[in-house]
């Protein structure tokens, strides 16, 4: 599947690693990683081992931005989120990892079941991090970048 990073906007970023489902570019100097999902799906186990790829970056740098830009995808997986929001979100906070910018499909039906999630695991989870994080929804890496 083609790409949807802007090359201008990323070329002050170095590719940290590509496997199938995932890019992820990182930029030092300004504490960013960027995760492009590269398809319309990504199983579980690939997800996971994708993001404990960027954790052992972001516990190796001093990294305080995180864009993950989810444009590719056409469907959605709620455990992945589950795991992604409670488990993740949380460690990475931990290592200072409290910017996060997302960018999602344009599809209206996925935002809606993104923000349905988000509310359930919300309700359901008490001790999650929302209010420590600083979260925006984006259009385009180049937002996620000056947001």
């Amino acid at each position: 599947m083609k790409g949807t990073l802007n090359k201008s906007v990323v070329e002050n970023f170095d590719l940290a690693f590509e496997e199938r489902y995932a890019k992820v570019l990182t930029n030092d100097d300004d504490g960013i990683i960027i995760c492009e999902l590269l398809t319309d799906y990504v199983p579980i186990e690939d997800f996971k081992h994708t993001f404990e790829k960027i954790s052992s970056l972001v516990k190796n740098g001093r990294f305080s931005k995180f864009i993950f830009d989810k444009r590719a995808l056409r469907a959605f997986h709620q455990p992945s989120m589950e795991w992604y929001f409670l488990v993740w979100k949380k460690e990475m906070y931990s290592y200072g990892l409290k910017v996060h910018r997302k960018i999602l499909p344009s599809e209206k039906w996925f935002e809606k079941m993104v923000m349905i999630a988000k509310l359930q695991i919300i309700e359901n989870n008490s001790d999650n991090i929302i209010d420590k994080l600083d979260i925006k929804y984006c259009d385009s890496v180049e937002e996620a970048i000056l947001s």
